[in-house]
């Protein structure tokens, strides 16, 4: 007869096999679901292999904590995560590629900080070119971010160092020109005089060709060669009504821009028109010495279109890529705007008067001080102002 000690041994010992088998059995399933994962990617590589394309975007930056993601956080969403998933889920990329975007050589040609839009952002990546790909990622997107447009590039192509120029524009209500003694309380009623505008557009031009920039951004230094920045254009288009609101559009294009100089050069201007500041400050900011320059809202910047002039003369013509120009895309372009863009500007600004409020301070700034300290005290002011109105 087998003592009680001998049973419970023997129990334990079947336990413990049936527990071994059960592991090895977890452990060959988990196997079998690698192998298939890595055939069924092995497959899909092998029927679409990944190209180098460079994918036209347009978005509506509110609620977006800018474009650029930043891997490894989830608590402020940009618009890359977005688009990162959307990938993923339509199979253009693998899963791992989401948390390592320089597997798929991920860049992007402008970085649009909280809250700014684009029309015509590009970015540049390898994806594996399957059926119906643009249709199949804007499935997985929501409505305020399109793909609008793909092309296949050099396998060296980079969005950002390929890109020549940037087009941006800037819709803000003509009341931001409205002298400083003006009743904001009612800015439905006021109408831009055709001489302001003139005055605006004249002002615009001093900030053509190359500038030392240096005070339109932040913890820039004077003798950084960075600072140096090539504008080709400026200008301020005719007012038009929205809304029972008057607004215009102001156009800037250039090499490339540093964070906040799109909106510090239109706030300086303001700040002259308004009387505020005098003209000689423009000049004087390019100078040596640190300036006090205001730093308009970022709610209506929209970056409208990169420029690849240098590789369209190299290889649009070479009978295998096409010249990265998106004429057939203008209207779906066009018509996201109007849709998207536009009616997110006008909305937020009648509703919450970003605008109205930055004007309100204005008179904080010391356009005659000079001291680096004023300046930077100055720029904090401001910056608590606006938050959350980041924008390059």
């Amino acid at each position: 007869m087998m003592s009680e000690g001998s049973i419970d041994q023997q129990a334990a010992k079947l336990l413990k096999r049936a527990n071994e088998e059960n592991d090895d059995s977890a452990e060959k399933v988990q196997t079998n679901k690698r192998v298939k994962t890595e055939e069924q990617r092995t497959d899909d590589e092998r029927k679409y292999p990944k190209k180098k394309v460079v994918l036209l975007m347009a978005y509506s930056g509110k609620g977006y904590y800018g474009m650029q993601r930043n891997t490894g956080t989830t608590q402020f969403r940009t618009i890359e995560d977005d688009l990162v998933t959307a990938l993923i889920k339509s199979g253009c990329i693998p899963e791992d590629h989401g948390d390592e975007m320089k597997k798929m050589s991920f860049q992007r040609c402008a970085r649009t900080d909280k809250g700014v839009s684009a029309a015509g952002q590009v970015v540049s990546l390898k994806v594996r070119l399957i059926e119906d790909i643009i249709e199949k990622i804007n499935k997985h997107l929501p409505p305020q971010i399109r793909v609008l447009g793909l092309k296949r590039v050099t396998q060296g192509f980079n969005s950002k160092n390929n890109c020549d120029a940037r087009t941006y524009s800037y819709m803000l209500p003509t009341v931001a020109f409205s002298q400083k003694d003006y009743d904001t309380t009612n800015i439905a009623a006021f109408r831009l005089e055709p001489e302001t505008l003139q005055q605006v557009n004249r002002l615009f031009t001093f900030y053509k060709g190359t500038h030392n920039f240096h005070n339109f951004t932040s913890q820039k230094a004077a003798s950084d060669p960075s600072a140096r920045r090539y504008i080709t254009e400026m200008s301020c288009g005719e007012p038009f009504l929205c809304s029972n609101c008057e607004f215009a559009v102001i156009t800037v294009r250039g090499q490339s821009f540093m964070l906040h100089q799109i909106r510090k050069m239109i706030g300086l201007v303001i700040a002259i028109v308004k009387g505020y500041a005098k003209e000689e400050v423009m000049e004087r900011s390019w100078g040596q010495e640190k300036v006090d320059v205001p730093k308009a809202p970022g709610l209506g910047l929209v970056l409208e279109r990169v420029h690849f002039d240098r590789y369209n003369k190299r290889f649009g013509g070479d009978g295998l890529h096409e010249r990265l120009e998106w004429d057939r895309e203008e209207e779906a372009i066009k018509a996201f705007k109007e849709a998207h863009i536009y009616p997110t500007i006008v909305e937020t600004e009648c509703q919450e008067g970003s605008m109205v409020s930055w004007m309100s301070t204005l008179p904080i700034h010391d356009f005659e001080g000079t001291a680096g300290e004023t300046r930077d005290n100055k720029d904090l002011k401001q910056d608590n102002a606006d938050d959350g109105n980041d924008s390059d």
